[in-house]
């Protein structure tokens, strides 16, 4: 069995479509998506209609949560509040009262078991926050502590930090898929993980994608993005603000 595992598109739908191009040319048996699918890209209606058209599981992530509710104080630096809500209304203002409702209903997690043997946990951040960070230098028991609460899960895979890696730790193996559509890395390119599942054995990879950067930072103008300076050069670098 082999399955996609995507995260952290934030309106990027040109990084998005070419993830799917790739897995159109591989056998996959299941795409999942772990949320923050709109917020902070230059085309948010156009990735969330390409996530909706995906026979995908989606989650939703705490970009998802900030388009349905704003963002408040303390879940951001204050410096950055008042532009990144700026940001959210732009958003907003591009989607259907249908788009902010099946936002609102993602679900928090999956947990699935495949071919009875190995079973994934699937999140955004936490079990039990979309918003706590764990970075990819975390600890061996900062792994287990803070993602392993889930004890029958084999693999627990998360988004959030826009850095991919895989570890294995205390028994399980933890994944975090990177992101699509802005990655922190220094690697520009989209990244997803491919997950192989055979006869209760299993191994995961991350894999990157070629895109072209340059239109997009081109459609943060041509949108008139709220802070477009500073995305577009995350869009090029690959790196954090």
């Amino acid at each position: 069995m082999d399955i996609a595992l995507l995260s952290d598109i934030h309106g990027n739908a040109r990084a998005l479509k070419a993830v799917l191009n790739e897995l159109k040319n591989t056998s996959i048996d299941q795409i999942y998506i772990l949320g923050d699918l709109c917020y902070r890209g230059p085309e948010p209606k156009n990735a969330l209609e390409t996530v909706r058209s995906t026979p995908a599981k989606v989650l939703k992530g705490n970009a998802d949560e900030w388009v349905v509710r704003g963002i408040k104080q303390g879940e951001v630096p204050d410096s950055a509040l008042a532009l990144m809500n700026q940001e959210q209304e732009w958003t907003v203002e591009r989607l259907s009262t249908d788009d902010i409702h099946y936002l609102e209903q993602l679900p928090a997690s999956f947990l699935d078991t495949f071919e009875e043997s190995v079973t994934m946990h699937a999140i955004h951040a936490t079990p039990e926050s979309l918003f706590e960070v764990v970075s990819s230098d975390a600890t061996e028991e900062e792994l287990q502590q803070k993602l392993g609460i889930e004890k029958t899960a084999d693999i627990v895979v998360y988004g959030h930090i826009h850095t991919p890696y895989i570890k294995s730790a205390g028994g399980k193996t933890f994944i975090n898929t990177g992101s699509v559509g802005l990655p922190f890395d220094g690697d520009p390119r989209p990244s997803y993980v491919l997950l192989h599942i055979e006869n209760g054995a299993f191994h995961a990879g991350i894999h990157r994608v070629d895109y072209d950067l340059d239109r997009v930072m081109d459609q943060y103008d041509a949108n008139d993005y709220p802070n477009s300076q500073q995305m577009k050069q995350v869009i090029k670098t690959g790196k954090k603000p």
